[in-house]
């Protein structure tokens, strides 16, 4: 029996999805599932059972002898809440909780971080493990995600085997119910499809012209991937980033776009929202050195292969992965 936390959301639903296709359907999902339009992500999906996330660290707790692996994907992911109990609660407590419990029965542990603890990269984007002290997070998001980190790694009684993937700027199917913190790419098919204009964020920084802002986007399907190779090869415990390793500029995306759907690109700059403007990241780019020094060297999409295939198979089609 296998766990997915966050089973009903973006990555969540993806991985569920990749267990399938792998024949592990004896799945356990794990969820807030009050929300209709993120349940559909579950559709066509094969699992033995849904608990609600409230109700999950008592079942686990009850029923850890059926379980083989824990994937721990949920999380509260909205970058713009800047309410902290919330973080504590569902982010930092919620894990710590999981966690226990996997040391306390021997259950492997794979987790969600995230590149946001890497704030503005004034430290680079280095998955060493003794860096995590002077990581600055620009948000609570973050700083949660962080916080767990940090917490992770300086305890005593870890489980057997355990990783934290640090998800750099993901998107893919399955995040049509994300609304503000859809990916730019979703946002940006749409935007092209109802007006043919692309609004891209003007730079406010003087080192970077308007959309050469860079990111290290990773499709969804490389991400869920590494985590099934994660449940096979369980060698190396500890941190590790998922990016490509390639930081492209969101011109280059806007680009991808119009290509895939034979338009000529119409950009407009548009003002960063204030209440994001002095925490927004110009430059992410995740060193992959480490992932691949355990034997995860499969090849990654590019940003052109992966808008192909999630406009060309997901976006357009409106389809579910």
């Amino acid at each position: 029996m296998i766990i997915v936390t966050g089973a009903a959301g973006f990555i969540g639903s993806c991985l569920v999805k990749k267990l399938n296709d792998e024949g592990f359907m004896d799945i356990i999902l794990v969820d807030d599932f009050s929300d209709v339009e993120k349940n559909k992500n579950l559709n066509n999906k094969t699992f033995a059972a849904k608990i609600d996330r409230e109700e999950f660290i008592p079942w686990l707790r009850e029923n850890h002898k059926m379980v083989q692996f824990v994937f721990h994907i949920g999380a509260r992911t909205d970058t713009t809440e800047f309410d902290v109990e919330i973080f504590n609660k569902l982010n930092l407590n919620y894990s710590k909780a999981i966690w226990n419990i996997c040391v306390e029965f021997g259950l492997p542990l794979v987790y969600a971080s995230s590149a946001a603890t890497y704030g503005g990269g004034e430290f680079g984007y280095d998955d060493d493990e003794a860096l995590l002290d002077k990581l600055k997070p620009l948000n609570p998001y973050g700083e949660s995600k962080n916080e767990f980190d940090k917490w992770a790694v300086h305890q005593e009684k870890k489980p057997y085997f355990w990783v934290g993937l640090k998800f750099f700027n993901v998107y893919g199917p399955n995040e049509y119910h994300k609304e503000r913190m859809a990916s730019v790419i979703y946002h940006a098919y749409n935007q092209i499809t109802e007006t043919g204009k692309m609004k891209l964020f003007r730079s406010h920084h003087p080192d970077y012209k308007n959309g050469m802002q860079l990111r290290d986007f990773i499709y969804v399907k490389d991400v869920v991937n590494v985590c099934f190779f994660m449940m096979n090869h369980r060698n190396h415990s500890g941190l590790y980033n998922l990016g490509t390793g390639e930081a492209r500029s969101f011109n280059d995306l806007a680009k991808a776009i119009y290509k895939t759907i034979s338009r000529q690109p119409q950009i407009e700059y548009i003002d960063t929202p204030e209440d994001i403007r002095d925490k927004y990241q110009y430059y992410t780019q995740a060193k992959m050195e480490k992932l691949k020094s355990i034997g995860c060297t499969d090849s990654f999409y590019s940003l052109e292969e992966g808008i192909e295939d999630y406009l060309e198979e997901y976006l357009i089609p409106k389809r579910h992965f």
